[in-house]
């Protein structure tokens, strides 16, 4: 199971690189946070996926073991800053904390109907 996943998201990273995408920037609210993964004696940190919406798309962004993170800093429904480059973004709070994380799902947003 764990192979597949990586070959998921070699497969998912590699198609963002191909896209090309561009680097974009702005202001956007965070939609959840959530835990994902566990942690165990190797991986101490907890990871977490954040998941925001801009320019049409829906993004989950998921952290990666090396980083520390106080989820609580990171307030749901609250307004981020963002920057992404390809599979990679940066985010950062209203009070400054910055996180790096790795985009792992890109979806067009859908709209509701009326």
């Amino acid at each position: 199971m764990r192979t597949f996943e990586l070959i998921l998201l070699l497969l998912l990273t590699c198609s963002l690189t191909l896209s090309g995408a561009s680097k974009q920037k702005g202001s956007t609210t965070l939609k959840d946070l959530q835990p994902a993964g566990t942690t165990d004696k190797k991986q101490k940190n907890q990871i977490y996926d954040f998941l925001f919406t801009t320019d049409g798309n829906n993004y989950t962004c998921r952290t990666s073991y090396d980083t520390k993170l106080k989820a609580t800093d990171y307030v749901v429904g609250d307004a981020v800053r963002f920057e992404i480059d390809g599979d990679k973004a940066k985010l950062k709070n209203a009070s400054g904390k910055e996180v790096k994380c790795r985009i792992v799902r890109v979806e067009k947003a859908t709209s509701s109907p009326n």
